[in-house]
């Protein structure tokens, strides 16, 4: 039994079994998902300051330059409080490119508080302490934690989220946003290739073509149906 599994039982609809995986290049998945891990998270004068070294630590490892540079030019070429302003559009108050993964499965439901519970406890397992600051899906939080603490439980997680991830990818490139190419460089670290499009990834998910929306907005980007329309579906962030 795979450690995830043994946390948090088999994966139902909405997310997927992680198979055992050898990563070909540990080094390069791990450069890729520290620096997504600084480039999804909120613009601030101390990334700023890394920009250079993330740069080169990413073409270190033959990250492709051309799915970062637009991302670059966006962090550098304003005033940060614009940039900053810009974030918060985009990912605190649209819930389109939410970066909690288990939003973009549960929504705000009972079950989402079970998975939340159960993130903690993987990183309690592994010997990792958290604040409030953050819910432990946080997608940055947890591609620091495959790079530096533990990258056999960190792949577990986000391929179990696999679908999330790659949802939150298609809506980046949908909406012509400057972070897609990082969300696809750390989609490369996992195996196989990305679906094409929603329906594809609806059908890795272990559903067929979305057929019941109860409670949810036609725009609404998760993953349909939920199991139960008895839960609700209040929108948000979070």
């Amino acid at each position: 039994m795979r450690f995830l599994e043994r946390l948090l039982g088999k994966p139902g609809k909405g997310n997927l079994d992680p198979e055992d995986f050898t990563d070909p290049d540990p080094v390069r998945s791990a450069v890729v998902r520290q620096a997504a891990a600084l480039l999804l998270s909120y613009p601030d004068e101390a990334l700023l300051e890394r920009i250079e070294p993330v740069r080169a630590a990413l073409a270190e490892v033959g990250a492709d330059p051309a799915l970062t540079e637009t991302l670059f030019t966006w962090l550098t070429a304003r005033p940060l409080h614009e940039v900053q302003s810009d974030y918060v559009q985009e990912y605190d108050l649209s819930r389109r490119h939410s970066l909690h993964l288990t939003y973009w499965t549960d929504g705000d439901t009972r079950r989402r508080g079970e998975a939340l519970a159960a993130f903690k406890e993987v990183y309690r397992s592994q010997g990792c302490a958290l604040d409030d600051a953050e819910l432990p899906d946080y997608l940055p939080l947890v591609l620091e934690f495959a790079a530096c603490v533990s990258p056999e439980a960190g792949y577990e997680l986000l391929q179990r989220y696999r679908p999330s991830l790659e949802l939150l990818r298609l809506a980046l490139r949908d909406d012509e946003l400057p972070h897609h190419g990082i969300v696809c460089m750390v989609c490369s670290t996992l195996p196989g290739p990305s679906p094409a499009d929603k329906n594809a990834v609806q059908a890795m998910a272990g559903y067929g073509p979305p057929t019941e929306t109860v409670g949810l907005d036609p725009s609404d980007p998760r993953l349909l149906p939920f199991t139960s329309s008895s839960e609700g579906s209040s929108h948000g962030r979070r």
